[in-house]
């Protein structure tokens, strides 16, 4: 068991296996007229974490689903990491998870059941810290392993947030540092040190449970989670989706400080590249930035990132309060504003500007 490198039998790493933005767009394209469905609240339009449906009593039904091809070697851990993943989906849209099913596949000839029972194991403990059963699923053989979940999360209506729900003026926070992409690309390429993983796991593992509680809060305006398309991608699906634009305080953005080594060594994901070239045209940067660092990092694939939060000025001062009472006060600095719609969707200063 201690030999297997799950990592060595996948193409891509967590989320940075995400199929690219463009082609994305042109798989999920129809020209068949769709039909309408009043109590669906969020579907595909949108580009949002998860599908919603009003059950007709102020509640809402939030489902999603989330897999991925292994980011760390330990089974165990990838289990958990790809299920807290999955469940990060319910939290973004300001929900309460109840319920999840797994999604496995797995190559037989290659990697013993006894290695995808750990994965399996791994995931009900993340579920267990959810409070939520793993009650049931699906598996097929496949040539790559893969692992997740579909997860089923109940919101009152008045509670539900959204990514394209922001409005000009509001501050931006983000709940988790950047640079998981680039650590795990410096495992698959032998380089992380063993410091360095523990550093990784650690913040994979972590639940976004706060966004529960942030949904409460009326002066949260728009809320998504950072994964595949980097904090660049998703904070442009946000701004594009409420017609706005973002600043974002470059200086502000945490940052894993060992990232910044192996970004020395030019150990950059290709979904970075993949990332930047689906997005930089929308992208200016202000001078005093250092845009080689920015270019490696704000693409950076996430996977289980943090919260991205737009927050009306009236509320910062409780949500700052929210975030220390949940062992997040290392996050209460905005690292960005929504704007009036300008040139460019997102621009990059080094601090905010006063």
């Amino acid at each position: 068991m201690v030999d297997i490198q799950l990592t060595q039998f996948s193409h891509g790493a967590g989320c940075g296996c995400k199929i690219a933005p463009a082609v994305l767009d042109k798989i999920l394209h129809t020209d068949i007229i769709q039909a309408q469905y009043p109590a669906l609240l969020v579907g595909n339009s949108s580009k949002d974490d998860a599908a919603v449906y009003d059950l007709g009593d102020g509640r809402a039904l939030i489902s999603t689903t989330d897999f991925f091809v292994p980011i760390v070697d330990d089974p165990y851990q990838f289990g958990r990491i790809a299920a807290a993943n999955a469940i990060s989906d319910v939290y973004a849209m300001g929900g309460k998870p109840i319920m999840a099913l797994a999604i496995l596949g797995w190559p037989v000839d290659k990697l013993s059941p006894e290695i995808a029972q750990k994965v399996i194991e791994g995931g009900r403990s993340i579920c267990a810290e959810a409070g939520i059963p793993l009650a049931g699923g699906h598996s097929v053989d496949t040539t790559e392993p893969l692992f997740g979940l579909t997860v089923n999360g109940i919101v009152p209506i008045k509670h539900l947030k959204q990514n394209n729900t922001a409005k000009a003026g509001d501050v931006l926070f983000l709940t988790k540092p950047l640079g998981v992409g680039i650590l795990s690309t410096a495992q698959k390429k032998g380089q992380l040190t063993s410091e360095d993983l523990e550093i990784l796991i650690h913040q994979l593992n972590q639940l976004n449970k706060v966004g529960e509680i942030l949904g409460s809060i009326e002066g949260v305006n728009a809320m998504t989670d950072v994964t595949g398309f980097g904090l660049i991608g998703h904070l442009m699906e946000m701004a594009e989706g409420s017609s706005l634009s973002a600043t974002i305080f470059y200086n502000q953005v945490p940052i894993i400080e060992a990232a910044k080594a192996y970004l020395l060594k030019r150990i950059v994901p290709d979904a970075t590249y993949r990332n930047w070239n689906a997005y930089s045209s929308q992208v200016g940067f202000d001078k005093g930035v250092d845009v080689m660092q920015a270019f490696s990092i704000l693409p950076d694939p996430q996977t289980n990132g943090g919260l991205l939060i737009a927050v009306a000025p009236y509320a910062i001062k409780l949500v700052q309060q929210v975030l220390v009472e949940n062992g997040l006060g290392q996050f209460i600095q905005p690292i960005g504003q929504l704007t009036e719609r300008n040139e460019k969707c997102i621009t990059v200063s080094a601090s905010p500007s006063h």
